[in-house]
């Protein structure tokens, strides 16, 4: 399983043209951009956590049925930190580095000192925001990586911090209907406090300020003290209604000071997050147009969520589903001896999500007794039980076990909607299957095909789409079998038929998020290169193999 994880892989800064199979709706008109780890060994070392790896961006542009495919790694300071002195000099969460180890002991205990507050990474892997006009590369950091979506080069590092007083960030920031941009950060001991941070970017700059970056308009909607001074909440996205935002402060902490003595104790920061599973969950419930937390105490069993999947209001209550875990082994499981090992056959490290929705009430009646449940919807069995000094007790409705990465259409974001897209995940380390599961039905449907991994999906809805699931998906295969070329594949959201694939002859990774830029000026024929390059697609014979539905 080396081909998938672990493996370092080459870039592709020259535009390839796709061997495509099938027809690509000649109405996809754009730039699928995705990002993910591609390097984890720098000269002799080696990275522990697959999370870790350098970032390699790559995309594929589609036009008039055509794709064009290329990667490039983003140049960031670690990057190149790291490619001068050919080892790992630049800590990331899961590997702790050394710049020099021929440092004498004093020279050691110098550096020490000076990372006691680290400076983070700023090797952008996971995601991609939208910032008015411009892209930016994001991970969980407060650094960000001015991209140029075209070409994929690297241009300017961003520091969240100039802008709003944040050390750490969601990588799955929302947008609202206006185009503004709206994200969670954690602000840590500033000023005697250690805070989660709710911000916004506008979409537009005001045109009555010469200040032309939305950055310099950052607006912090509301400041949610930590319920620990130095163990604040892991959080990695949240959840967004039309008018509230829904933050979990969940019992997956990072300890501050053991988090500021790892580099002196030689451990990694990833050792200072812990799952504390005899704490609760917190609901958090921000009203985003008054900046104020429902004053209703809302909390639920211990667990970890990676990923929100939506959102809504519903007669005066608040619904959100998540993914959901027992405790924080997902993350372990990243870990590159143990996704040899779990790959391997050993099933039992394989981390198991539940989808679970949510109910909370958004206004309370003083007069209800305890014990009562507050949620009198016919829509979900999810509970919100009254208890003593005004704390709620919200239990659950379970809609699934076995899905991640979920993907909705974003028309329906922070609205009432029906289908989840995600990666089918069953009690074995071969579950690499799509799948679409309908809440209202609680039925699912399913597409794989042997020795093939996806990524995570990306709707696009059709231009005249009637319906929620009126549209296509797209995601990037790779396979575990290294005779198998890599390829986009297209389906159908309705019902998961293939409609096309567009084979690249080129060395891809698995990746983690991205997004889709519509309609592209950019025209990868103008750029594209040698025929010999393009052919090697065309040519191979692995090109002209059909999936399976």
């Amino acid at each position: 399983m080396g081909v998938l994880f672990g493996k370092n892989k080459k870039e592709q800064v020259e535009p390839v043209r796709a061997k495509v199979t099938g027809k690509i709706p000649t109405w996809i008109r754009g730039t699928l951009l995705r990002n993910g780890p591609g390097m984890h060994t720098v000269g002799e070392t080696s990275y522990n956590h697959w999370f870790d790896g350098l970032a390699l961006l790559h995309s594929f542009t589609i036009r008039d049925g055509e794709v064009y495919y290329r990667s490039r790694y983003l140049r960031s300071d670690t990057y190149n930190a790291n490619m001068e002195a050919n080892r790992i000099v630049v800590s990331e969460f899961g590997t702790m580095a050394y710049p020099d180890p021929s440092k004498n002991i004093f020279s050691k205990a110098f550096t020490y000192l000076s990372q006691t507050i680290p400076e983070f990474t700023d090797n952008c892997l996971i995601n991609f925001m939208k910032c008015g006009e411009d892209f930016y590369a994001i991970t969980e950091t407060n650094f960000i990586r001015k991209i140029n979506p075209q070409t994929l080069e690297t241009l300017e590092k961003v520091d969240y911090h100039k802008y709003v007083t944040i050390h750490l960030a969601t990588a799955h920031p929302h947008y609202d209907s206006a185009g503004n941009v709206l994200n969670i950060g954690i602000s840590i001991v500033d000023k005697g406090k250690t805070k989660y941070v709710i911000f916004k970017i506008p979409a537009k700059v005001p045109d009555r300020t010469k200040r032309t970056n939305p950055l310099q308009h950052t607006e912090v909607i509301c400041s949610i003290p930590s319920r620990s001074l130095f163990s604040p909440s892991y959080c990695h996205s949240f959840g967004v209604t039309e008018n509230y935002i829904i933050f979990l402060e969940q019992p997956f902490k990072l300890d501050i000071l053991k988090m500021a003595t790892a580099y002196i104790r030689g451990v990694s920061w990833a050792s200072c997050l812990a799952f504390h599973g005899e704490d609760k969950t917190y609901i958090n419930i921000v009203n985003q147009r008054t900046g104020k937390p429902v004053s209703i105490k809302f909390y639920t069993d211990p667990m970890v969520v990676f990923h929100h999947v939506n959102a809504y209001e519903e007669d005066g209550c608040l619904l959100f589903d998540v993914i959901a875990y027992e405790d924080n082994s997902l993350y372990q499981w990243f870990y590159l001896t143990n996704l040899k090992e779990g790959l391997e056959g050993n099933t039992k490290i394989i981390p198991f999500p539940t989808l679970k929705r949510f109910a909370v009430p958004l206004y309370m009646d003083k007069n209800a007794e305890v014990g009562s449940n507050l949620i009198k919807l016919s829509t979900t069995t999810a509970r919100a039980l009254k208890e003593k000094d005004d704390q709620v007790y919200c239990e659950p409705e379970f809609l699934y076990e076995g899905l991640e990465l979920p993907q909705i259409n974003y028309a329906h974001n922070g609205k009432p909607y029906r289908y989840i897209f995600g990666f089918d995940v069953q009690r074995t380390p071969n579950s690499n299957k799509i799948i679409k599961y309908d809440i209202l039905t609680k039925s699912s449907l399913r597409w794989g095909e042997e020795h093939c991994w996806p990524s995570e999906s990306v709707f696009l809805a059709t231009p005249d789409a009637k319906e929620e699931d009126d549209g296509i998906l797209l995601m990037t295969m790779v396979s575990s079998d290294p005779q198998k070329l890599p390829f986009l594949l297209i389906l159908d959201a309705k019902n998961l038929a293939e409609l096309a694939r567009a084979y690249v002859d080129v060395d891809m990774h698995l990746d983690l998020h991205g997004l889709f830029i519509p309609d592209t000026d950019w025209d990868p024929r103008k750029q594209a290169p040698p025929k010999e390059v393009q052919d090697r697609a065309s040519d191979c014979p692995m090109a002209s193999q059909t999936g399976q539905a």
